[in-house]
């Protein structure tokens, strides 16, 4: 089965992530790897869900660790 591509506002309805905040993170440089249909400003981008999964497990902070 093919990985599922989705659209800034899809992430945002199951995941809760506004788009602003998406694009926020690419500018960064710190949010989750996308993929742009067409490298000139104008292109679409859209996030592989196995990407956002990756992304959200490395962000999880484990109760008890230095981090909290």
């Amino acid at each position: 089965m093919a990985d599922q591509l989705m659209t800034p506002r899809q992430v945002h309805a199951e995941y809760g992530i506004a788009p602003q905040t998406l694009a926020n993170y690419r500018w960064q440089g710190i949010g989750p790897a996308y993929v742009k249909t067409n490298p000139s400003k104008y292109g679409r981008v859209k996030y592989r869900r196995s990407a956002l999964e990756a992304w959200l497990d490395a962000q999880t902070v484990q109760t008890g660790s230095s981090a909290a």
